[in-house]
């Protein structure tokens, strides 16, 4: 083989490479908006595929008839929110990570997402899912699922995530999804920063539906547990 026909196929080899690899990290154009809650908190909006996501964590903390949540700190006694019948939330840093919210506070009839929006459902996550990637028999599965989907959610290079040896994350559909932590169903508090859990609304004997997603996979957990865990929360437009 001569120099001249190496240093093509060498040429054609970087140029295929360097593209797949820019395709791989590049932000798509998607169409994107803003919607408001009935406390005023503006939320980044995107369509990805036919449906609608806010891409920030809901904030709000009345209902849309303007009635409070009951509120439990994070760090206060964990019998409080352990004991909590009624709708609660609690928050580590509400402007970076909003709230986290008990399944009663999703389920109550007085909505807490904004007009026309609603929380997202499981079967929401699954489409979503399914559009970015995911196999339609993966997304039916308990547990971790999926190849490499969390990528295309999380922030490039795993920004406000904690520090790890190989950073990965794309944002490719602009989703932003940030390590807000959980309540516990006891009261404690996960909030070391490194994974992020999303209630459904969808309901299965006396627990709910949610989402994981962990500093050290790029495949997303689906799983249901009990209704006392405090979880973020995305909605989608109705």
């Amino acid at each position: 083989m001569t120099f001249k026909r190496s240093f093509i196929i060498f040429l054609v080899v970087f140029v295929c490479v360097t593209a797949c690899k820019k395709d791989e990290n590049t932000v798509l154009e998607l169409e994107t908006s803003f919607i408001s809650d009935v406390d005023g908190n503006t939320y980044k909006t995107v369509k990805i595929g036919d449906q609608w996501w806010m891409t920030e964590n809901l904030n709000v903390k009345h209902f849309n008839d303007g009635s409070e949540l009951n509120y439990v700190a994070i760090f206060q006694d964990d019998t409080l929110w352990a004991n909590s019948v009624g709708p609660s939330y609690t928050y580590l840093n509400d402007s970076i990570y909003g709230c986290l919210y008990n399944q009663s506070a999703v389920q109550d009839v007085r909505k807490l997402s904004p007009a026309g929006w609603h929380v997202a459902t499981d079967d929401d996550w699954k489409k979503l899912e399914e559009t970015i990637g995911m196999s339609s028999s993966e997304v039916e599965k308990l547990a971790w699922r999926g190849v490499a989907e969390a990528e295309n959610l999380l922030p490039i290079n795993s920004e406000g995530w904690p520090i790890q040896t190989v950073p990965f994350g794309s944002n490719k559909y602009k989703m932003n999804v940030l390590p807000s932590g959980c309540k516990l169903f006891n009261g404690q508090s996960s909030t070391n920063g490194n994974a992020a859990f999303f209630w459904t609304s969808t309901k299965i004997a006396d627990e709910a539906y949610y989402r994981h997603f962990d500093y050290k996979q790029k495949t997303i957990y689906r799983q249901h547990t009990y209704n006392q865990y405090g979880m973020s929360i995305r909605c989608v437009k109705d």
